[in-house]
């Protein structure tokens, strides 16, 4: 379908009559995002569920639209103003409280990954577990419980865990000061880095004690 005729569809069977081929283009372009209503109303036009649009969903917004709920729906079984929830979503940064986490995560299904996510913390996160593998450990294990809802202890395990692994890479690369094995260490360690917070909750996952 040309923008042209998708436009035409959401005007004609949804009712949005700002939407025109140019605002379909930016949408395809991804210089602008499609409103909760406008996003309905493409998936309808274009025969597919919401989320097969949104894709992966990394915000707040995508994890609502992928469930297709509106915000006045989330705002009000978390239990939050609807200008306060607007507002989370806007800034990509989720502020509940445990308790109105909690109805989050269960009303749009997210895991713990998925809450740290939309609380906008992966970042400070792969930061905190670069250092803990590169550095001393031990040090890193109270902010980073303090960061994520998990027991200290169980913290402090994933931590060395990771550690041994990354020192293990490191060491092998500094054993093989030079030629093929070397530089393939030096990959490794480098792609165990670019992926510490993934590597981090499949082994949280892996050793959780429930």
């Amino acid at each position: 379908m040309e923008p042209e005729h998708v436009a035409y569809g959401m005007r004609s069977s949804y009712g949005l009559p700002h939407v025109t081929p140019d605002l379909v283009i930016d949408w395809e372009r991804g210089t602008a995002a499609p409103t909760g209503a406008e996003l309905t109303a493409l998936a309808g036009v274009l025969w597919c569920s919401v989320g097969d649009l949104v894709g992966t969903p990394r915000t707040l917004r995508e994890y609502r639209a992928a469930r297709g709920l509106a915000a006045e729906d989330v705002a009000r079984t978390v239990g939050l103003e609807l200008l306060a929830y607007v507002r989370m979503e806007e800034t990509e940064r989720w502020r509940g409280t445990e308790r109105q986490s909690a109805a989050l995560a269960e009303l749009l299904g997210l895991s713990l990954p998925d809450l740290v996510t939309v609380s906008g913390r992966n970042g400070k996160l792969a930061e905190l577990l670069r250092n803990a593998v590169t550095t001393r450990w031990q040090g890193y294990v109270r902010p980073a419980a303090k960061l994520l809802p998990l027991d200290r202890r169980h913290v402090e395990d994933v931590l060395r865990q990771l550690h041994v692994v990354y020192q293990g890479i490191r060491t092998a690369g500094l054993t093989w000061a030079g030629g093929t094995a070397a530089t393939d260490a030096g990959e490794a360690g480098r792609d165990f880095l670019d992926h510490i917070v993934d590597r981090f909750w499949s082994t949280v996952e892996s050793t959780s004690p429930y």
